[in-house]
């Protein structure tokens, strides 16, 4: 019908009169066919539309903050001091010196009026949503209905604090060791010992590979790490070394156990590095019973903010033992100050790292580095070290 209802309409027109009479027919009802679909489609759009709005719940911050104020700040709170340290990590001092210089220093956590004059989220709010989320790894709305902000605010609120500590405190506690943090390392290692060991080194995927991108010994390298001597069974060494597992390369400045020790000496020298390599596992440890968000699955976080947060778990951790260290230390610091004089670990004071450094002398230390014959001197020494040191009751057995 329609067919033939068009040739009817175009019969008997000249070719000048029929371009102008097929434009007027086809503006007819295109217009009208295009009125109908936007008459059938606007309600569901609409709908759609209303459909998508956003749901507004009166959280009543206010009310948040105060629950939160009563509960573990007022001057009688609710729970005591070792609840405080359960919950938020840390002791409550610490907790107020971080909260103090973020509402100083970082506009985020400034309480600010909005449009209507009415105050926003309290410091306290929003530092004590992002320290429970680092501590219990727990989704990001588990702190709405107690702290009274959602789940979008408490993302912000987390990403926010890790960016201030970062910014406020990585410097001082997240820097490289000092040279009296490294003669305190090396007293450390030497009552273990471990002449010239400053710790132990892993991996958490045991991949070699990234020991090629690692920046570990970089300052090495480039001349700008402090000298270290030390002496091991009357040999005199230069370079400080780290305990390792067996995967890692035969370099100098790693001592790996012995996998198959054969004789007391070797039994003695494997029980040892073993022990002590264990330390450095039990402060990672550490770290991620203290923030479970290190440990649970970063499932909402790009690669830059999982850096970000692991960054700011370390500076706290450093932050919470520095606060705690007189409570729980396992060596009398007079101990170590006796050692000064009858030790063989020293740190070079006079050695300066401000001088330049040409590529022949980086490749130089580059290729100490990787001595394999000092690798196998350094550790044989060590085995009698040992063996002199801890195994004369076991020789005499």
């Amino acid at each position: 019908m329609a067919s033939s209802s068009s040739q009817n309409t175009f019969e008997g027109l000249e070719d000048e009169n029929f371009d102008q009479k097929f434009d007027e027919y086809f503006d007819q009802h295109f217009d009208q066919t295009f009125e109908n679909l936007f008459i059938h489609h606007q309600p569901q759009e609409g709908e759609r539309r209303r459909r998508k709005k956003r749901v507004y719940i009166e959280r009543n911050r206010e009310e948040g903050h105060v629950r939160l104020w009563n509960d573990y700040f007022s001057e009688t709170p609710t729970y005591p001091e070792n609840l405080f340290r359960r919950r938020f990590r840390m002791n409550k001092p610490l907790f107020m010196r971080i909260v103090d210089r973020l509402s100083n220093e970082v506009h985020f956590f400034q309480q600010r009026p909005d449009g209507l004059g009415r105050l926003g989220l309290s410091t306290l709010q929003k530092c004590t949503a992002a320290t429970r989320v680092m501590a219990y790894g727990t989704a990001v709305d588990t702190v709405d209905d107690y702290l009274r902000l959602g789940e979008t605010t408490t993302r912000s609120c987390l990403e926010n604090f890790v960016e201030g500590i970062i910014y406020l405190f990585g410097d001082e506690y997240l820097r490289r060791p000092t040279p009296a943090d490294l003669q305190r390392l090396l007293d450390i290692g030497e009552h273990h010992g471990f002449p010239g060991m400053i710790g132990s080194i892993d991996c958490t995927l045991n991949d070699i590979n990234v020991l090629d991108r690692s920046p570990v010994f970089d300052d090495i390298i480039k001349g700008q790490a402090p000298q270290v001597t030390f002496s091991v069974n009357g040999r005199e060494y230069h370079m400080a070394y780290h305990l390792t597992y067996g995967i890692y390369l035969k370099w100098t400045t790693f001592i790996q156990s012995i996998p198959i020790p054969q004789g007391p000496k070797a039994v003695l020298f494997a029980q040892h590095q073993e022990a002590v390599r264990k330390d450095v596992e039990h402060a990672f440890g550490v770290l991620k019973a203290r923030f479970a968000i290190v440990k649970n699955p970063a499932l909402f976080w790009d690669k830059v903010k999982i850096g970000k947060i692991m960054r700011a778990c370390t500076i706290l951790h450093n932050m919470i033992v520095e606060d705690e260290r007189d409570g729980y230390s396992q060596y009398d610091v007079l101990e170590f100050q006796q050692w000064e004089d009858n030790g063989s670990s020293h740190v070079d004071l006079t050695y300066s790292t401000d001088i330049p450094t040409n590529i022949a002398t980086m490749m130089g230390v580059r290729t100490r580095i990787r001595d394999r014959q000092m690798h196998e001197q350094l550790k044989s020494d060590l085995v009698e070290h040992l063996w002199c040191k801890f195994g004369r009751g076991e020789d005499n057995n």
